[in-house]
């Protein structure tokens, strides 16, 4: 597997001045004068700065763009501090085993199928020597199940035969595995290892781009530029923060631009609702006072006043 080359850390130092936050008013159509005098008027109504408007970013260095990413990167994890996984798992056989039946649904779904699962087939040997026709009734409501049967199954054959029943812990052993690419390896070995990895899903290659972090649109190449700009040591925490802020703020039709705690940050601020009041409606999970996507979320989550999710078939 080719190993992907990061670029020196570039120091993030206090003195820092984040590209894609407004220039200054006084370019205004009034004139430096006006400019000045509505600064003046804003700072004695004691109004902030307002956040730049989309498309309004300034060129940006890579050194201002990694101190800009890294400072996104900081402000989220103060937004949230309980960010994981959305999948439920107590160990890394059924945290691989979800990953890979977590594609094209919720993970939410993912969260209500799983528990039968699990139950019935409790070790890699169970499941690779189940009747497919029986995991396919029961994995049947994360779609695709004759697909998804046919690569757990595999997951688990292998996993008996070439590694003794346990989960590797390699990204080159791992996407040897049916079904199993860079995406789900860097979600097992994260979670489950300890092992940093960028984890680029929709919502992560989605933020990035609207954060011109990168324009790539390859989720290799997505998680190649990213990488660069950061440590190693943060890759794991990142993909959480970046993919919970896609789904509860930064939605992909209509994010809630009015109600986003890194507005000033963003080149897109403004493509979405601006209106504080209305932004604060689009908010999901426990930002909206809504029912997570795990039935079983850590302790922090629930502190923090989320909401578990429902099982299947519950009112």
């Amino acid at each position: 597997m080719k190993s992907v080359k990061t670029s020196q850390p570039v120091d993030d130092g206090p003195s820092a001045q984040p590209a894609g936050e407004p220039a200054g008013e006084g370019s205004d159509a009034s004139g430096p004068t006006a400019g000045a005098a509505k600064r003046t008027k804003a700072r004695a109504a004691g109004t902030a700065r307002p956040p730049t408007p989309a498309g309004a970013v300034r060129a940006e260095s890579h050194t201002a763009l990694v101190r800009r990413a890294r400072r996104i990167n900081r402000a989220l994890a103060e937004v949230y501090p309980y960010a994981h996984p959305e999948l439920d798992f107590e160990n890394s056989y059924q945290l691989l085993l979800a990953t890979v039946l977590s594609a094209q649904t919720t993970d939410l779904r993912v969260n209500q199928t799983t528990p039968r699962l699990f139950a019935a087939y409790p070790t890699p040997e169970d499941l690779a020597a189940a009747n497919p026709e029986e995991v396919e009734e029961l994995i049947r409501p994360t779609g695709f199940f004759r697909a998804k049967t046919k690569s757990i199954i595999g997951i688990a054959t292998a996993l008996r035969d070439e590694f003794g029943g346990e989960v590797p812990g390699t990204l080159e052993e791992l996407v040897k595995l049916p079904g199993v690419g860079r995406k789900t390896a860097f979600v097992v070995l994260g979670n489950a290892f300890g092992v940093p990895g960028i984890t680029v899903d929709t919502h992560f290659g989605r933020l990035v781009r609207r954060w011109k972090w990168t324009d790539e649109t390859d989720p290799d190449k997505v998680e190649a530029a990213v990488g660069a700009l950061f440590p190693k040591r943060e890759w794991t925490m990142l993909s959480h923060h970046v993919i919970f802020h896609g789904r509860r703020i930064c939605h992909s039709r209509k994010p809630a631009c009015g109600a986003c705690p890194i507005a000033p940050l963003c080149p897109a601020y403004g493509e979405g609702e601006m209106d504080p009041e209305k932004a604060k409606k689009l908010l999901k999970y426990e930002k909206g006072g809504m029912p997570g996507q795990r039935l079983k979320p850590p302790a922090g989550y629930l502190e923090a006043g989320g909401i578990p999710a429902s099982p299947l078939g519950s009112a």
